[in-house]
């Protein structure tokens, strides 16, 4: 759900959220802000953190700065969304900022409570000592108990207002959580505003597969204009902010080559399954896909079992002699017909690597050297 869509949801259960509303054009941006009465903060809504790091959040004091701020906004692109919607709203006074969240935790098989008193725009680089980690057995549920020991963790006294209202805060989070099929509740940040504690953002992220009884909630679909083509092809991508483009061959062994190129200090540009027994045309496709990124390496990490590995390699030499590749490429490439597939390749002066660390750190090496 985009931002505004989880406030509205968050009120519906009871939640403390800010008063605004969301715009879809700059020059409803002067209303709202008139009709809050106070400085508001511009928001831009796409399905992306590091909003703020982007420029995406803007403040104004009075209508007309509204105006001006939702007008740059709505010109942006953040993470390769384009802007189309923003939520204006009350610009809160900030005391603390504190993060909180349910998810599903899939080793454990049950839901947990993430906590933290350092929330904010840098969650991910708080140290693990002050993230609180509490799993919810589904049959007990969250009782209050529970909550209470949660806020005593995060050293907020449970005798003063803001302890009190974080326990039924985790309490309806769960409540969201369970009733609604979310894999994902989120607030971050969680502000004390004087004797309040107001959600300042919502991530909800709604199971793909409840929405069937979810009939009540919008259903949000934003992809970038590279995942909108991969999907059009069939294939499973996901745009990310690293300079190495990955091609693999299921979902597993693509998530294994990103975090390998991490291993080796590497970052990759993008996920891309182009697995179950994809044929030369739609991997040429795909290789045009990960060019037009201009990544500075690429790494084509291929296990044929249905992909057939002289299918991958024809593609690849389709595209490097039609269009050519910006980058330096690494490849490997084992399975089935991996000798006509190595014998393509060698046509067109390339030879695979035999295993994916090899493979995963030349890519690297080579990114690193532009």
């Amino acid at each position: 759900m985009f931002e505004y869509m989880g406030k509205e949801l968050f009120a519906k259960f009871g939640l403390p959220v800010p008063s605004g509303r969301m715009i879809t054009n700059p020059e409803e941006a002067a209303a709202v802000a008139a009709e809050i009465g106070k400085p508001v903060v511009i928001k831009s809504q796409v399905l992306s953190g590091k909003r703020g790091k982007a420029g995406g959040i803007k403040f104004a004091d009075t209508p007309e700065q509204a105006v001006t701020a939702a007008k740059e906004i709505f010109g942006m692109t953040i993470q390769g969304l384009p802007v189309e919607r923003l939520l204006i709203e009350e610009k809160l006074k900030i005391d603390k900022e504190l993060y909180m969240s349910i998810t599903v935790d899939g080793a454990a098989k049950m839901p947990v409570l993430i906590a933290s008193a350092h929330g904010g725009m840098d969650i991910e680089e708080v140290d693990e000592e002050f993230i609180i980690k509490q799993h919810i057995d589904p049959e007990l549920g969250m009782h209050p108990f529970i909550a209470r020991d949660v806020v005593r963790r995060m050293g907020i006294p449970l005798s003063g207002p803001h302890g009190k209202e974080i326990v039924k805060i985790i309490q309806t989070l769960y409540r969201i959580f369970k009733q609604k099929d979310a894999e994902l509740v989120e607030i971050n940040p969680l502000v004390f505003s004087d004797d309040k504690v107001i959600a300042a953002d919502s991530k909800v992220t709604i199971d793909d597969d409840a929405l069937f009884r979810q009939k009540d909630l919008p259903y949000v679909e934003e992809r970038s204009a590279t995942e909108k083509a991969a999907k059009d092809l069939g294939l499973s991508f996901v745009d990310l902010d690293g300079n190495i483009a990955v091609m693999a061959n299921g979902a597993g062994i693509t998530m294994g080559t990103l975090d390998t190129l991490q291993y080796y200090g590497g970052a990759a540009a993008n996920f891309l399954d182009c697995g179950g027994g994809t044929g030369r045309e739609a991997t040429a496709e795909a290789l045009k896909l990960l060019i037009a990124k201009n990544p500075k390496s690429m790494i084509i990490n291929i296990f044929g079992g249905i992909t057939r590995c002289d299918q991958v390699a024809l593609a690849f030499k389709d595209i490097k002699e039609s269009v050519g590749f910006p980058c330096p490429v690494v490849i490997r490439l084992v399975g089935t017909n991996q000798d006509l597939g190595r014998e393509i390749l060698a046509e067109v002066g390339v030879e695979a690597f035999d295993f994916m660390q090899d493979a995963a750190k030349k890519a690297v090496e080579l990114a690193a050297q532009g």
